[in-house]
């Protein structure tokens, strides 16, 4: 029934005396010919308690279980992460020796290979002339990750790694004069040097500070040039270098 047949029969229904208006109209004016405005409905006086949000309580839990996961997740990982940058200085630096001997056998010129703490191998080129041979030339430089240092720590065996120096001092190799450090001279002929002409053998140590169990190490032989890789385990309850 449309709102204009229902005011037309509540006015005969109602015609002389009082009544009340249908449902779902208002009383304008106290009169009954105002029945206009319909009332709201309870559906849309509960439309706005629907949609309210999160509560600040309720974003600081979920925010508070997901900086704990964070943390547990990072403890997790840290020991991996420790692994690999242990790692990747002693791949870099085995990578860096081994490379500049054998372009140094390939190509008849000579390499010399400096290491500067806490962390930094550099490689410079020392090319033949008569009859002085020019200044060394940097070709290239490898910064070690920053929790990993050329250094030795207490509790290493003595002697070291093919009997190479005491476990005490973290470069081995003799100093040159020609770059005012410990340093490595590749030749053609695969021999590592000093400046003095040499041959030079020794060990250099990677490690980080206080884990122990983190170092590695790099023999090398001079009349010959060959590296060898290390790392310390503790067996039997000493500590020894086994070859990687």
């Amino acid at each position: 029934m449309t709102n204009d047949a229902m005011r037309v029969a509540s006015l005969i229904c109602c015609s002389g005396q009082n009544c009340d208006p249908p449902p779902g109209f208002g009383v304008v004016n106290g009169s009954e010919s105002a029945w206009n405005t319909p009332l709201p409905s309870p559906r849309e006086n509960m439309t706005s308690s629907k949609q309210r949000g999160f509560s600040l309580l309720e974003l600081l839990i979920v925010i508070s279980i997901g900086m704990i996961m964070a943390g547990v997740t990072f403890m997790a990982l840290k020991p991996l992460l420790n692994e690999n940058h242990v790692d990747q200085a002693y791949d870099t630096t085995l990578t860096a020796l081994r490379n500049y001997r054998n372009q140094s056998i390939s190509t008849s010129v000579r390499y010399i290979v400096f290491f500067t703490a806490p962390g930094t191998l550099t490689v410079q080129r020392w090319n033949y002339a008569v009859p002085v041979s020019p200044a060394p030339v940097t070709v290239a430089t490898f910064k070690l990750p920053s929790d990993i240092q050329f250094a030795v720590q207490p509790g290493y065996p003595n002697p070291g790694p093919d009997n190479f120096g005491t476990g005490t001092t973290a470069v081995t190799v003799n100093n040159c004069a020609l770059v005012g450090t410990n340093c490595l001279i590749f030749y053609p002929d695969g021999s590592a040097q000093d400046d003095l002409g040499n041959f030079n053998s020794g060990v250099v140590y990677l490690s980080r500070a206080n884990d122990m169990y983190s170092s590695r190490a790099l023999s090398i032989f001079g009349t010959t040039g060959r590296i060898r890789g290390w790392r310390l385990y503790n067996q039997g309850g000493s500590n020894k270098w086994v070859q990687q």
